[in-house]
């Protein structure tokens, strides 16, 4: 599963931002005012651009009630009469809404498309400061997914809905899909993830294969030097996802994430804030669950029809596994 922490370049940036604006120098007031005049531009292009202006489109964002908590949901489509489909972000804890509005907007043609931002995760998590972190679990945020698709399925008058899941979202479409599967047409897994306990031994072979393939030095020579899982301490895992994104081609992409994320339309720079704390917290009180998790409990029987669309080459969630699933 891919963690969504994309670098501290967009960290530095509104750290800088506050630093200039708590300054009383007049040069760097005016710089930061080109750059909230920069921001509030780009802002109003991509409401523009990215907007839902069909007869029949549909335009909606809020807080429902689920699991006892309000969470933050956004429904987009150009025909309401479109299937409905819910997007369940990976991460844990990277609620898509933030650039999803770019990323997704070609789906709006063919689906009403569903975003949430999960237990823990973006608006989610900034509206509810006084939720136990205890309640992220697996559990408790299947319970959640199946409410709110039993919710959306009669508010927008569908018999069912489609469910795609990515990363950590597979793992959670899952466990939704086994739980109600009445509920959905069918369920799509992308980034999928098969086996979490095998998930990185997997991905290193494969990941110092490629850098054997390619004979780039630099990777041979790091791969090499943490060797295999399981690792004593971050720095393993850090040479395993630097290298997997750079052979996945990924860093450009999770870049792009965070300018879309400072740029989105309706949202602030505290959202951007919610967003990172909320991968944190996240990431902390589900990988150890998800990490031990049985391969048994994800595969099996299922009683809608499963599709999984996954890359090529995935260094993050193999491949491999994704096709043995």
């Amino acid at each position: 599963m891919r963690s969504a922490t994309v670098g501290w370049w967009p960290l530095l940036l509104l750290v800088g931002v506050a630093a200039a604006s708590a300054a009383q120098d007049p040069p760097a007031s005016d710089d930061v005012q080109k750059l909230e005049a920069t921001w509030s531009f780009v802002r109003a292009r991509n409401a523009r651009d990215y907007a839902i202006a069909t007869p029949n489109g549909i335009d909606e964002a809020r807080y429902v009630e689920v699991g006892g908590i309000q969470q933050w949901i956004t429904i987009r489509g150009e025909d309401r009469n479109n299937p409905v489909l819910l997007f369940l972000h990976g991460g844990p804890g990277d609620a898509t809404n933030l650039w999803g509005f770019a990323w997704l907007r070609v789906w709006l043609k063919h689906f009403t498309v569903v975003q949430w931002d999960q237990r823990g995760a973006g608006r989610t998590f900034g509206k509810n400061p006084d939720a136990p972190p205890q309640a992220i679990t697996v559990a408790r945020m299947t319970q959640d997914g199946v409410e709110l698709a039993d919710v959306l399925r009669k508010q927008l008058r569908k018999d069912k809905i489609i469910l795609v899941g990515h990363s950590w979202g597979s793992i959670l479409g899952v466990h939704m899909v086994k739980a109600r599967p009445d509920l959905f047409y069918a369920f799509v897994g992308t980034g999928q993830v098969a086996d979490p306990a095998t998930s990185y031994t997997v991905a290193y072979r494969e990941l110092l294969n490629k850098a054997e393939t390619l004979k780039d030095e630099g990777a041979i020579r790091e791969l090499r030097e943490v060797g295999p899982p399981p690792y004593p301490n971050g720095r393993g895992f850090g040479v395993q996802r630097k290298w997997s994104n750079f052979f996945e081609g990924a860093d450009a992409f999770l870049s792009s994430i965070v300018g879309f994320a400072l740029t989105a339309p309706g949202y602030t720079l505290r959202d951007v804030n919610d967003w990172f704390e909320g991968q944190g917290v996240s990431s902390e009180r589900l990988v150890p669950q998800t990490s031990a998790l049985d391969a048994r409990t994800l595969a099996g029987d299922f009683a809608v029809p499963v599709f999984v669309i996954q890359g090529a080459e995935d260094f993050t969630t193999p491949t491999s596994l994704a096709r043995a699933f």
